[in-house]
């Protein structure tokens, strides 16, 4: 059989190229698709950045994403601790939801409090959603969606992603210090494979232990040991945040990423009978603790563990390039952990699965400049807290939380005892209205009632350590 010569052959000529017209617009599509890096910290609190006014913390690398961006004054995460608030961020949801109230620990505390393990890895999960709509996917830093005291837990890269380093999971624990060095590994991967990424870059800093290393200590030696202690695990990370946005650079990415900085709830704080102690985390290794926490949260009321606003209010900055507006303050929009699942998936032109309904809403609108005061989904808060207040903790009697419209409603328990604030007019939560809106409040109570009977009332699925038997 005669072989046809493709170069005298018009006609397949002309499909060749066509067919690589379309390879090449394919490429373009997916190269324009930007990146998405999300930067978590543990425990950071509002106050607790040097372009927030902080007395002797410096940050500059934040800082600089507040240059180059928006920093949104109005952002909240769906719970006062760590697990929780981790979950909204996955899934989209309120974490009462799965019964993920406070966070994952040994599994008798887990089954004494009637939560899960661990998050299955089967609920709606935002990587998964951007891993199946084409990009890499990875996660560095803390986890905490299990504990690596249960090692029967799901590891990360069942949720979703290519690649992770991490500790507080099962298997080998990462170094707290190692997660921007594998996050420019991947990113650089990324970028010879022509592939969108999205990054959870999760830190450890400012929890406790507090792992410092003397380069930063000698930073702040003319400080007091507990501030000194804070303000060089603080630079530390700042400085790491630095190299990633210096990569991005250095890679020609940075016009094309969106990069989020954000802390999982506010700052923890402590006693005034507090000792500077060493201690030891099983997932992280030695360093000072509880003695040396010292963040602040900017005025608002309340610290880690609390759903007032100090305790769920804490930094979110936004930087993409051309999209955001520079050196921007926005505070106004009303923005919630439980957005960025939909934000994210808008931004990455993928569709959300059609049975998935998020709590949240898509805040590209508000990314962009476009944002409101008021919420058109109320957002909903469950903690396990005690009533009635102790004179150490005064604001961490709130169990059930709602806000709607301008009002923000915190209720004991029992919803025998409640505050309400208007957080349009009063943002810091200094006057209580609840004697004088009494319609207000019997509605924001209903409201309440009818979320806490969706509610689910044990952990369902695939979610239990072997440990649990006998329990």
């Amino acid at each position: 059989m005669k072989q046809v010569s493709h170069q005298r052959n018009p006609m397949i000529r002309a499909a060749i190229l066509a067919i690589g017209l379309c390879v090449t617009m394919a490429q373009v599509s997916v190269a324009s698709k930007p990146n998405i890096i999300f930067i978590f910290a543990d425990d950071w609190g509002w106050g607790d950045l040097s372009c927030h006014g902080h007395p002797y913390v410096k940050t500059p690398n934040i800082d600089r994403l507040a240059r180059e961006g928006t920093d949104f004054h109005r952002f909240t995460v769906a719970s006062g601790v760590c697990s929780p608030s981790r979950t909204a961020v996955m899934t989209g949801h309120f974490p009462a939801r799965y019964n993920i109230d406070g966070h994952f620990a040994w599994v008798p505390s887990n089954a004494k409090r009637n939560m899960p393990d661990w998050l299955s890895p089967k609920s709606p999960l935002l990587p998964r959603m951007l891993q199946q709509g084409g990009y890499a996917t990875a996660h560095f830093g803390k986890w905490h969606l299990s504990n690596n005291m249960i090692p029967d837990s799901p590891l990360p890269i069942e949720y979703g992603y290519d690649e992770y380093g991490a500790f507080n999971c099962a298997g080998e624990q990462m170094p707290v210090h190692e997660d921007a060095e594998h996050a420019i590994a991947f990113i650089e991967k990324s970028r010879q494979q022509n592939k969108p990424f999205f990054v959870n870059l999760w830190l450890h800093e400012p929890h406790t232990p507090f792992h410092t290393v003397p380069k930063y200590r000698w930073r702040f030696r003319q400080l007091e040991e507990r501030d000194n202690i804070y303000a060089s695990v603080l630079s530390h990370a700042d400085d790491r945040i630095g190299e990633v946005l210096d990569a991005l650079d250095r890679l020609e990415l940075s016009e094309n990423t969106l990069v989020i900085f954000s802390s999982d709830n506010g700052p923890a704080r402590a006693g005034e009978s507090a000792e500077l102690t060493l201690m030891h985390d099983t997932a992280t290794g030695a360093g000072y603790g509880i003695g040396a926490s010292m963040g602040i949260t900017g005025g608002r009321k309340g610290y880690k563990s609390a759903l007032f606003e100090g305790g769920i209010g804490v930094p979110f900055i936004a930087r993409w390039p051309g999209k955001i507006a520079a050196g921007k303050i926005d505070n106004t929009s009303l923005l919630s952990a439980v957005d960025l699942l939909p934000t994210f998936c808008e931004i990455a032109g993928v569709p959300l699965p059609d049975n998935y309904v998020p709590d949240g809403a898509s805040q590209v609108q508000a990314l962009l400049g476009n944002g409101k005061s008021v919420r058109e989904k109320p957002l909903f808060w469950k903690m396990q807290s005690r009533w009635p207040p102790r004179p150490n903790q005064p604001y961490h009697w709130v169990s059930w939380a709602v806000v709607d419209q301008q009002w923000k409603l915190l209720a004991n328990e029992d919803l025998s005892h409640v505050e309400l604030y208007d957080l349009v007019a009063d943002p810091y939560e200094k006057t209580n209205l609840g004697n004088t809106n009494a319609t207000v409040v019997a509605q924001l109570r209903e409201k309440l009632k009818r979320w806490q009977a969706s509610l689910p009332a044990q952990p369902t699925g695939n979610v239990f350590s072997n440990e649990r038997k006998g329990f």
